[in-house]
């Protein structure tokens, strides 16, 4: 499986943005997608992620009502729509994608139940 995020950037506090995700190489539809994002000297921190049929969702607090997961399958593309900004979003942002199965939004949040990762997209928010 490969997976290639695009769509980072710099943009000032309160702006948008909108990251992408391709993914090749499996099924796209059967498996759930998340983001996480590292920001310089933390830990990566998950922020949000999808079933493969994109009726379900989870989001970090951080990121609740400010930030959107979706998905087009037929597109093998899952997106991540930033809205309202803030400095501390700054990070490096990741799309990965889980193989088995699992149970909760704590499952899901935790970085080492994924199995492929994309290769990072900058995002910088300025004050």
């Amino acid at each position: 499986v490969q997976l290639q995020a695009s769509g980072g950037g710099l943009v000032q506090a309160g702006g948008s943005l909108r990251l992408s995700c391709v993914a090749s190489g499996r099924t796209f539809s059967n498996y759930r997608m998340a983001w996480f994002r590292q920001a310089p000297g933390k830990e990566r921190e998950f922020v949000t992620s999808i079933r493969g049929s994109g009726d379900n969702t989870y989001y970090a607090d951080s990121v609740k009502g400010r930030f959107t997961i979706s998905r087009d399958n037929a597109k093998n593309t899952v997106y991540l729509q930033m809205n309202s900004l803030k400095p501390e979003d700054t990070a490096v942002y990741y799309c990965a994608l889980v193989v088995s199965g699992g149970y909760g939004s704590n499952w899901y949040s935790s970085w080492d139940k994924y199995d492929y990762w994309g290769q990072g997209t900058q995002v910088t928010v300025s004050s």
